[in-house]
């Protein structure tokens, strides 16, 4: 299992950016559109880290990590199977794969296809 894209979704973006630019060495980019705005910096394994601002106002702070799948499709209805919800169905980001989101005992967890 590999974490692809690590989300961290927070009103505070600028601090919670610099506090990873000091403790890990990391810089981030300006925000990419297709992800949020989320500011994005590399990851060692070749992933991403995100952090972005809430994109709604009844949406709350969350740490949400996306695993790497090779079938996105395959993937979702395992989670369904194994009784996840689907909160956000496989959906393109141009340029950067598919994602899905499912909910399973409470925590958002994320799928990614490349």
């Amino acid at each position: 299992m590999q974490v692809h894209y690590l989300e961290i979704v927070t009103p505070e973006v600028d601090a919670t950016c610099a506090a990873f630019a000091q403790l890990h060495g990391v810089t981030f980019r300006e925000g990419d559109p297709a992800l949020g705005n989320a500011r994005l910096a590399a990851l060692a394994n070749g992933g991403m880290i995100g952090v972005r601002a809430p994109m709604l106002e009844s949406e709350a702070p969350v740490v949400r990590p996306y695993v790497l799948v090779e079938d996105i499709d395959a993937a979702v209805a395992a989670a369904v199977k194994a009784g996840g919800e689907i909160a956000y169905p496989p959906t393109e980001l141009p340029g950067h794969g598919k994602f899905a989101i499912y909910i399973q005992g409470a925590i958002q967890h994320g799928l990614w296809q490349v």
